[in-house]
C-alpha cells in the first residue's frame, strides 16, 4: 500500500514555542487516520504545516509529491481538502456564494453535497454567518466535499456540536473515505473508533504511539497516552 502522507522529522516553532518537535508518521491510502493527543501537543499544528499555513522545517511527501517550502495555493490544487477546526465559513457571503468559492472546475459535485445536506440548498440564500454551529459545519465539510478530493484533512468536526448532529456527520465522514483518504483530528474517541482504522498519537510535539485502531479498547494504553478511558 502506497502513502497519501509521509512526514519526516517535522519541526514548527510558533512565537518562540517548539510545537512540533521531529513528528515522523504515514498515512497510507484509503479510509481514516486519526491523530490523537491531549489539547495542545500540536495535532492542528501539524494540519496546518501539512498545508503551508505554519512555516516548517522537515520532509513532507503529499500524494508522491515533495511540497516541502510550498505555498498553500500550490498544496491544495493537488487534490487536497481541509476542515478547519473552527469551521472558518465566509460569515457575510452566503451558503450559495461560499460553495462557488470552493469549486475547483466544471465537475463540482452539488449532487451529492446537496444528497448529504439538503439544508444547504435549503438555505442557499442565506448568509453563512448567521446559520447554527451544526449549519457551519456542514458548509465546512460541505466545501471540502465539492470536488474529488484524494487526501482530506479533518481538523475536530464534532467538537461543540450535539450527539445527533454528531451522528450525521460521522456517516457524512464515513461516505467520504470510501472515495478519499482522511486524516482525521478528534477528541470523541467513539467517533474515532467508528471511523478510523489506524491512529497516530501526539504528545509534547512528537508522536508517541502509532498502530491499529483496536489500540483503543486497552484503556490502560488509552489512559496513558491520553488521560481518558477507552470508553470515554
Amino acid at each position: 500500500m502506497s502513502n497519501a502522507l509521509e512526514l519526516r522529522d517535522l519541526h514548527v516553532s510558533i512565537a518562540g514555542s517548539h510545537v512540533l518537535q521531529g513528528v515522523s508518521f504515514d498515512v497510507p491510502e484509503g479510509g481514516v487516520t486519526a491523530l490523537l493527543g491531549r489539547n495542545g501537543v500540536g495535532k492542528t499544528t501539524t494540519l496546518r504545516a501539512v498545508l503551508g499555513l505554519v512555516p516548517s522545517t522537515g520532509g513532507i511527501q503529499l500524494l508522491g509529491r515533495d511540497v516541502a517550502g510550498w505555498s498553500t495555493h500550490l498544496i491544495v490544487r493537488l487534490g487536497i481538502g481541509y476542515v478547519p477546526e473552527d469551521r472558518d465559513v465566509f460569515s457575510k457571503l452566503t451558503v450559495d456564494e461560499n460553495l462557488r468559492l470552493a469549486e475547483a472546475g466544471s465537475d463540482a459535485l452539488y449532487d451529492d453535497v446537496y444528497s448529504l445536506f439538503p439544508e444547504l440548498k435549503e438555505r442557499g440564500r442565506q448568509l453563512a454567518g448567521t446559520l447554527s454551529g451544526g449549519q457551519q459545519q456542514m458548509l465546512s465539510i460541505a466545501r471540502a466535499l465539492l470536488n474529488v478530493r484524494p487526501l482530506l484533512l479533518v481538523d475536530e468536526p464534532s467538537k461543540g456540536l450535539a450527539p445527533r448532529i454528531v451522528s450525521e456527520f460521522v456517516a457524512v465522514i464515513e461516505a467520504a473515505a470510501q472515495h478519499s483518504t482522511v486524516l482525521l483530528v478528534e477528541q470523541n474517541l467513539s467517533v474515532v473508533k467508528r471511523l478510523a482504522q489506524r491512529i497516530v498519537v501526539l504528545d509534547h510535539g512528537d508522536v508517541v504511539h502509532t498502530g491499529e485502531a483496536d489500540d483503543l479498547n486497552d484503556d490502560l494504553l488509552v489512559r496513558r497516552l491520553l488521560g481518558v478511558a477507552g470508553a470515554a
